[in-house]
């Protein structure tokens, strides 16, 4: 699998695939390689020389168990190498702007003229087709155009991006279940396709049944903080200690809560009893229900709820995420150790597949750091081929 992606999306994708067996190659350019390489602090390997090249945080949260090869696909003969390796791939993913590798010969019909079942992945912003298709786009752009900054945040407040990009990483997402599809397809029939993934298709997708309020219904949602539009009470209470999360789905979970909380009477008051009816007096069931929480301290209320089969959960910061014994008890995190003695922390695969789990077999690469390797493994061209071609500035190789 050729991985020409940078930045979350793409590498998203390919690290998803690359933690069940893929063997994924990524081609970056030498000298400088994956912006995200550079997107730092925190950086990893040099952390007391900012002088140093370290591997940033961000680039090594979406390219473990992948290799590197540094092409210059600028140089003709760099170019010649992607077509050679191209004939061989499986998988092609890129997220160059529209029409973006076209000019080097490395669009879909190329490469399919050269390996028809070949399945070739393009992530943009906007998609190969329609009105923006020629604009850059970025996560946050997607977010804003999509709609989903003007349902995120406070009713009375400014439009909210996610704290992480929600967007690239969903596209990332549906870009590796649309790939399993086409490879499914390619398998069977010895065809491949090409595959147009965009942002704001993702991020539009995404609003679920906010979209639906709109297109079933004619509302038009609105920044609610973390009241949800139709389920109440579904929203953060403050405990004496803390703020937790108490999300009531139904009205069986809204009796057991009002029974732990001592105000049993209000679970068959006909003003919070049913769904509808908590919905219509929503102000009047949340300040009832925050007296009470604001007596308690979080964890032990937690508990009692959790136990009366009512959700909820504390709003931990991301240390205390990581102290939680659940990170231990599901294997979340998996501690790389690299040659040089460098850990590189990683957070695993969430899926746990029990015939073929996620196999985390190496760290994020070094730009470069596989390119003899992979060339001589997929091409098998020898060492003074690949002497020439460093020599000449078409492949660049790690120390």
């Amino acid at each position: 699998m050729l991985d020409l992606s940078r930045v979350l999306a793409g590498p998203w994708c390919t690290q998803i695939l690359a933690d069940f067996g893929a063997d994924v190659l990524k081609i970056e350019l030498p000298g400088r390689g994956d912006d995200t390489r550079a997107w730092g602090p925190p950086f990893v390997g040099a952390p007391d020389d900012p002088d140093a090249l370290g591997e940033s945080a961000y680039y090594l949260s979406c390219n473990r168990n992948k290799r590197s090869a540094a092409i210059d696909i600028a140089h003709a003969e760099g170019r010649a190498l992607l077509l050679r390796l191209a004939a061989e791939a499986d998988i092609v993913v890129e997220n160059f702007k529209v029409g973006g590798l076209a000019k080097y010969g490395l669009d879909y019909p190329a490469l399919a003229a050269i390996n028809p079942r070949l399945v070739y992945c393009s992530i943009t912003g906007f998609g190969q087709t329609g009105p923006y298709a020629d604009r850059a786009g970025y996560d946050f752009v997607a977010q804003a155009m999509g709609g989903f900054m003007s349902i995120t945040g406070e009713a009375d407040g400014p439009p909210l991006r996610a704290g992480v990009a929600s967007c690239d990483l969903a596209t990332g997402m549906y870009a590796t279940v649309s790939i399993m599809m086409a490879l499914r397809h390619a398998e069977a029939t010895g065809v491949g396709q090409h595959i147009d993934v965009a942002l704001l298709d993702t991020q539009i997708a995404m609003l679920a049944n906010q979209s639906l309020n709109w297109l079933a219904g004619g509302v038009t949602p609105g920044r609610m903080g973390n009241r949800h539009p139709t389920i109440v009470p579904y929203t953060t209470f403050d405990a004496a200690d803390g703020t937790i999360v108490i999300a009531v789905g139904n009205d069986g979970q809204f009796r057991a809560l009002c029974a732990e909380l001592g105000i049993a009477d209000l679970g068959t008051d006909p003003r919070f009893a049913t769904s509808r009816a908590r919905l219509a007096n929503r102000d009047a069931i949340e300040a009832e229900v925050q007296a009470r929480v604001g007596v308690f301290d979080a964890a032990a209320l937690i508990e009692r709820l959790s136990a009366r089969g009512v959700p909820a959960g504390p709003v931990n910061s991301i240390p205390q995420v990581f102290a939680d014994p659940v990170i231990a008890a599901r294997g979340t995190v998996h501690n790389f150790e690299r040659d040089d003695g460098v850990v590189i922390p990683s957070v695993a695969f969430p899926g746990k597949l029990s015939a073929t789990p996620a196999d985390y077999r190496a760290p994020p690469p070094f730009l470069g750091q596989h390119t003899r390797e992979a060339l001589s493994d997929w091409l098998t061209i020898d060492d003074a081929a690949l002497d020439s071609l460093i020599a000449a500035g078409v492949i660049a190789q790690h120390d």
